[in-house]
């Protein structure tokens, strides 16, 4: 898979960190549209049985293969956790034949006009009429819950790593500038007139105002459902959260979620 937004030479730039026993990291450099730094990730989920989840895959690199072969395990999950982060998917699904899709409603549709992807099969699609029934598997599901938050522009799949107390996601939330994803680069993650007009859209430092109205005003399509989905992530315990862009909040991430989403929580609905 190639795409001018990607790093064409992912072995020289890719972050690879071990955040917790159980969870990878695959940073990359990404710029949205061609313009704004934002930095890509994929997450690597290692379950109690071996058997491994990777969330918005990056390319399957030497170095990614190399990584998942040294934990042992195997590649059981493969999850495109909105519309946008999907790109990567059929090259995986040919390295792990047995792996299952977890997919928003309509994606595979969206892919039909790709040769590349149309042959793809998805196994999981997740729907707003049974999003509050989903069920993966047995392993998976005693581990890893998951919100199917259809009224979210991209149709987002937030997933919680219940042992670690992590949250999972792609769009919902932005943690930038993208420090990690462009470290192994000679490029500042904050350069760009593109990068530093629009970046404050995507931080979370206190007030984090512009991603509030961003959340509030741009990506929720269906105010009430993503609302309803808000209040569930809510329920959650989760003390990290791991975006694609941006980096990884390590802790304090249930008060950060809290904060961008106010709005949506009841405190302020409306702008002062």
């Amino acid at each position: 898979m190639n795409s001018k937004l990607f790093p064409g030479n992912p072995s020289e730039v890719m972050v690879i960190r071990q955040v917790t026993p159980e969870i990878t990291t695959f940073s990359v450099p990404f710029t949205r549209l061609g313009l704004i730094k934002f930095g890509g990730r994929g997450t690597l989920v290692k379950l109690a049985t071996g058997n491994m989840l990777v969330v918005s895959p990056v390319a399957l690199s030497p170095e990614v293969q190399q990584t998942i072969a040294s934990q042992g395990g195997q590649i059981k999950y493969i999850a495109a956790p909105n519309f946008e982060h999907h790109l990567y998917l059929s090259a995986w699904k040919k390295a792990f034949p047995d792996a299952e899709i977890i997919a928003p409603e309509g994606l595979h549709e969206k892919r039909q006009n790709n040769p590349d992807q149309k042959d793809t099969h998805f196994t999981h699609i997740l729907t707003k009429a049974k999003k509050h029934d989903i069920h993966i598997s047995e392993e998976f599901d005693k581990e890893i819950d998951i919100e199917y938050v259809d009224g979210h522009g991209n149709k987002e799949i937030v997933f919680l790593h219940k042992p670690t107390k992590t949250m999972i996601q792609a769009d919902f939330i932005f943690n930038l500038p993208a420090n990690e994803q462009y470290s192994r680069t000679d490029e500042s993650p904050t350069s760009g007139i593109w990068t530093k007009l629009l970046g404050p859209l995507g931080s979370t430092s206190p007030p984090a105002t512009w991603q509030k109205r961003f959340v509030w005003y741009v990506t929720a399509k269906d105010r009430k459902s993503m609302t309803e989905s808000v209040a569930r992530i809510n329920t959650w315990d989760f003390d990290r959260i791991i975006p694609c862009h941006g980096d990884v909040i390590e802790s304090g991430g249930k008060p950060v979620f809290q904060n961008i989403f106010e709005y949506f929580l009841g405190e302020k609905r409306k702008l002062k």
